[in-house]
């Protein structure tokens, strides 16, 4: 493995509008590595990733507008795809085929997130609710309510346990999965988080706010445990490394920059895109990530094991 970052591949005009979002799965079945993309053009897009190129297997259609949000379960078979047609889909990886369309309601879908053993999706509201929808039912199966305002960001912790929004206001809330309870409310951003992601030991919650800030939150005692600055402007996106010693962060300084965990220092920063970038995540294995924008660029950088 290299011992610096590097940009190992780029995927120009990947689609024919801004990328909002991206995920990084891996086949549990046969290890294949799957990229999927979303974007305001309606497309959904799957790549696939091998010999360090990307190759186009489908274009999902049947989004009647911009794609905000997609999430691959944690088996690699299955994406879920959120639009602002307020519809959710869900689509096999391997076949390129629509498996179930689910009516979120009007504007009631923002972004998606399966659940650590992927039967559930949940999705943020416009009217501050937590929607959860069974994979196998198709259904809107419970709500959580934070009592606030449109939920932008979700994620789930690792272990299973809790569930994280952020909202348009600033507020995160964080809560018990099992018993629907709203633990913490965290009121360390004065402006739209945009995403949040838990540790891989989901001891941290790690939220990226267009304050500029990105903040590290202890999740047992709530707990500021830091804050970052960096970004010279919104920061759009966080993703832990699985290995839990880094994170990844993009902004729309057109910037996307590595972090080490434990120091909270910024340790890599890649300047590539030529607009703000929307999305950045690891794969499986946390050796490489992808980062994706309103440039329609994909990007893959190398990091060092």
């Amino acid at each position: 493995m290299s011992t610096q970052y590097s940009i190992l591949f780029k995927q120009e005009h990947a689609h024919d509008d801004a990328i909002w979002t991206a995920a990084w799965g891996k086949s549990e079945a046969d290890g294949t590595e799957t990229i999927v993309t979303g974007s305001l053009d309606d497309m959904v897009k799957v790549w696939k990733w091998s010999d360090e190129k990307l190759e186009l297997q489908w274009t999902l259609e049947g989004h009647q507008l911009g794609v905000v949000s997609v999430d691959i379960s944690h088996n690699g078979a299955i994406a879920a795809s959120s639009s602002l047609d307020a519809h959710i889909r869900l689509w096999d990886l391997e076949s390129g085929k629509q498996i179930k369309s689910m009516d979120a309601g009007p504007v009631d879908a923002w972004s998606v997130a399966f659940s650590p053993d992927s039967k559930y999706i949940a999705t943020g509201s416009h009217h501050g609710k937590v929607n959860i929808f069974g994979v196998e039912s198709g259904k809107k199966e419970y709500s959580l309510d934070t009592r606030g305002k449109f939920i932008l960001s979700i994620a789930y912790s690792p272990d299973g346990k809790y569930l994280a929004s952020g909202a348009i206001d600033g507020i995160i809330n964080i809560f018990d999965i099992a018993t629907g309870k709203l633990l913490h409310t965290l009121e360390g951003h004065a402006m739209p988080i945009r995403s949040l992601t838990f540790s891989p030991d989901s001891q941290l919650l790690v939220t990226a706010s267009d304050d500029g800030y990105i903040k590290i939150y202890d999740v047992q005692h709530a707990n500021l445990a830091g804050t970052l600055s960096g970004h010279g402007s919104w920061v759009l996106n966080v993703a832990f490394s699985p290995d839990d010693t880094h994170f990844v962060s993009s902004s729309s300084d057109k910037s996307v920059k590595v972090w080490d965990a434990s120091s909270r220092a910024c340790i890599n920063t890649f300047f590539d895109h030529q607009d703000q970038v929307w999305s950045v995540k690891y794969n499986s294995n946390g050796s490489k990530i992808i980062s994706a924008g309103d440039d329609r660029a994909i990007h893959i950088y190398d990091c060092p094991m």
